[in-house]
């Protein structure tokens, strides 16, 4: 997101399309600057590559692909899947030359390319794209200075999503994101339960959001620990998340997507980590972004309280 901004900065009138997985492409319709989403489903397709609706919703993407001549077109993951689909549309591709530490990267990629980009290994995640696509466009090394990182989330869509649910949300409430698909990121449901019981003493309500059935449950044990001063929303869908997590006091979660977004948001925001990873992917243009835990020391209850006591919540 920071790199749609990055290239508005010096090209104003720049057309920029963004191809993505279904999954999200609702979160980038919120990104200022995109002019089109074009969304894939490979996901889905691999299961079903010879079905009907896979040959149909392909040859649309195509389509899609085809309908520019581009200027340049850039792959940010250094994936073979992602550098295949880049090679499809019109235009000539840049990638990433070499892999940087804890990113996923497949070398093959580079067959792929007609320019690759070498970048530092230790690099973040965010300054890994904003390098690359810098270096794609000429444009002048990006400065690691928090005051130019912009995600460009349209907040005021995101609250009308969220609006939409309808529903009563207690103010102040901190959003809870206890669920990761790595079970060796999560944080133990007795410290969020003994975390939520501090805040709601001091007045505040949690908010639990979910994205499949055994998060739910999770989402339903912990806030029974709470009575009435907890909310388990119904399924939310990524507008209405980043709603959510924009009206919070607070949120406090795991290494995954939606504390990035509180993050990218630039709201008060604790990530809790289990590995020695925050330099990768932590939120370090904001001073409302704590992170806490590393390997083999995991994030703990005194820790995390004493972060949202920052925030005057506890």
């Amino acid at each position: 997101m920071p790199v749609i901004a990055d290239i508005r900065r010096h090209h104003p009138d720049a057309q920029i399309d963004w191809v993505v997985e279904e999954a999200f492409v609702d979160l980038v319709r919120l990104v200022h600057g995109v002019r089109r989403v074009i969304p894939v489903a490979l996901r889905r397709w691999r299961h079903q590559p010879f079905a009907s609706r896979t040959r149909g919703e392909w040859a649309a993407c195509k389509r899609q692909l085809r309908e520019e001549q581009y200027d340049h077109v850039i792959d940010c993951q250094g994936l073979v899947k992602t550098a295949w689909l880049a090679s499809r549309a019109r235009g000539p591709v840049t990638g990433l030359a070499n892999r940087t530490d804890g990113a996923g990267y497949e070398w093959p990629a580079r067959y792929f390319y007609q320019t690759s980009i070498p970048i530092e290994r230790r690099t973040h995640v965010v300054e890994r794209s904003r390098q690359l696509v810098a270096a794609a466009l000429r444009l002048p090394v990006p400065e690691v200075d928090p005051s130019q990182i912009d995600f460009g989330l349209d907040t005021r869509a995101s609250a009308l999503a969220l609006a939409q649910v309808g529903m009563n949300l207690p103010v102040p409430y901190v959003v809870f994101v206890h669920a990761s698909s790595r079970a060796d990121k999560q944080w133990p449901e007795t410290e969020w339960i003994a975390l939520g019981e501090a805040l709601v003493r001091r007045g505040a309500s949690i908010v639990l959001p979910w994205g499949n059935e055994e998060e739910h449950l999770c989402s339903k044990r912990i806030a029974e620990a709470f009575g009435d001063a907890a909310l388990v929303p119904p399924r939310l869908s990524l507008p209405a998340v980043v709603g959510l997590l924009d009206g919070a006091a607070a949120t406090v979660g795991v290494d995954t997507g939606l504390v990035h977004i509180a993050a990218a948001l630039k709201r008060p925001t604790v990530e809790l980590y289990n590995f020695s990873t925050a330099w990768r992917t932590g939120g370090y243009w904001s001073q409302k972004v704590i992170e806490i835990g590393a390997a083999n020391q995991p994030p703990h209850l005194v820790d995390v309280k004493r972060a949202l006591g920052d925030f005057g919540l506890l």
